[in-house]
């Protein structure tokens, strides 16, 4: 009788000596499968930012010239800017580009002296203005410009030329429509700047 009570008694003192803290074993067991079946957290890195879309130089007209052609210098060898269709025989004539649709250039001496965007372009001035910009939008952006009235389409047509066109510098002139919106932007000197046809 004595070793039945003994066993017992022995078997309580070695769990309480026992270093281990004692788990129930489906708390163990729990804490197994959860770490088994749980996926390890996997480190993303962030989305790559998509770049912000800058309007490319070479397609903004600026009062020194658009691309490679710069207003006073002769048009580039090798820049695609070429004489196409008919021209005036003389001193002067018109260079254009596949890459530009839309833009053409007057040379006069050898060496560019205006350079015109037209409707099917989508060159732009720095400010961001283009053909079909408003008359409103343009006045705002240069304010001061000198009025003219149109010579071949009636008022509201008109020209608006810089102030300081008359200077020597590079100037810039706006066409504006009858529908009061920006059909032509020119930027040379004068007096280029105010021819109406082409070479004349």
């Amino acid at each position: 009788m004595t070793r039945l009570i003994f066993a017992p008694a022995l078997l309580l003192g070695l769990c309480a000596c026992s270093s281990e803290p004692a788990i129930a074993p489906n708390v163990a067991a729990g804490a197994t499968n959860e770490s088994r079946t749980s996926p390890a957290p996997v480190a993303r890195s962030p989305a790559p930012a998509t770049p912000a879309r800058a309007a490319p130089a070479a397609r903004t007209l600026t009062l020194e010239g658009l691309g490679a052609l710069r207003i006073g210098v002769a048009v580039p060898a090798g820049s695609g800017w070429a004489e196409r269709g008919a021209q005036i025989p003389g001193s002067c004539s018109t260079v254009s580009s596949h890459d530009f649709p839309g833009a053409y250039a007057i040379v006069e001496g050898g060496k560019v002296r205006r350079i015109t965007v037209g409707e099917r372009s989508d060159v732009k001035l720095v400010e961001r203005i283009g053909t079909g910009a408003t008359e409103a939008a343009v006045r705002i952006a240069f304010p001061g410009f000198r009025e003219e009235p149109h010579k071949y389409v009636d008022a509201p047509a008109k020209y608006l030329t810089a102030p300081n066109a008359a200077g020597g510098d590079s100037a810039l002139r706006f066409e504006i429509g009858a529908d009061r919106k920006v059909s032509l932007i020119h930027v040379g000197t004068m007096p280029v700047l105010g021819y109406v046809e082409g070479c004349a």
